[in-house]
């Protein structure tokens, strides 16, 4: 509870740096105050929930997962309901149908994904890597708490060189690092990403060309999916139970992964497979 209240006093600080700027658009201010409100509203929901819920993911492909207490800070409601990135829910639902061995999860954060496939795909053992090294902790910890830690390897920075370390068909390459897919999924300096099967999600909120950028460079390997982003809604009643009035705005917010523009995904499959 501590933690959430430091991030609801930095979130205020920063609504009065953004008042206080009398020469910025009016509409953008606005905008940013309402990011930064809804902000501490979806962090307040998401402790409330867990007060009634506890740690373990409600629904969704990896429903049963259990989250560490570092994870359950700020806007975390979505991971807890199951509904995080629903977008993806019916590509990951066919991703642990596939005979795959091996994850490549770059940029694996505190590891949602690399614990979730790992519980899903008792074949698989899965190469986590993040720079940070609190999410590295992080992922650890939540292998550990999920029983899945002998199958997860977590390591720090992924080099395009080792995109050939990993055999074509028995591979996925699931990648989130906040641009950076720009520089290394390149399959002309690396090869090997012609044949892997990869899930990629595209910063075009920091750079509006990678998507292009993307599509252009693996058109000719790979038949390429793009998954825009949906709205969706919880009806916080099914926990609460209908007795209690919810604000309609609660039941929006709740679902927010405060993303702030475009980040659609490339699922990729190699022509060859």
């Amino acid at each position: 509870m501590a933690v959430v209240y430091e991030k609801a006093s930095e979130i205020i600080k920063e609504m009065q740096r953004i008042l206080s700027k009398d020469n910025e658009e009016e509409n953008l201010r606005i905008n940013r105050l309402w990011h930064t409100i809804s902000y501490i509203r979806a962090s307040r929901l998401a402790t409330m929930l867990r007060t009634t819920i506890g740690d373990t993911v409600q629904g969704g492909p990896f429903k049963g997962m259990r989250l560490t207490p570092d994870v359950m800070t700020g806007a975390y409601a979505p991971a807890l309901l199951g509904m995080y990135e629903h977008e993806l829910h019916s590509v990951f639902e066919g991703v642990i149908k596939q005979p795959f061995k091996k994850i490549v999860n770059i940029g694996c954060a505190y590891g949602y994904y690399s614990v979730g496939l790992a519980m899903r795909m008792p074949q698989v053992t899965v190469d986590s890597f993040d720079i940070n090294e609190g999410c590295q902790k992080r992922c650890r910890d939540m292998a550990t708490l999920n029983g899945v830690q002998d199958r997860i390897h977590v390591a720090g920075e992924f080099r395009g060189e080792d995109f050939a370390k990993y055999i074509p068909g028995e591979t996925l390459v699931l990648m989130d690092i906040e641009g950076g897919e720009k520089d290394l999924l390149d399959p002309v300096k690396y090869p090997a990403l012609k044949k892997l099967h990869v899930i990629l999600e595209m910063h075009d909120v920091f750079d509006k060309e990678i998507s292009q950028l993307m599509t252009e460079r693996f058109s000719a390997s790979h038949d390429i999916q793009i998954v825009g982003h949906t709205n969706i809604m919880y009806d916080l009643t099914q926990i609460t139970g209908p007795v209690r009035y919810i604000d309609p705005i609660d039941n929006m917010l709740v679902t927010w992964e405060n993303r702030g523009g475009p980040t659609p995904w490339a699922i990729m499959k190699p022509k060859s497979a």
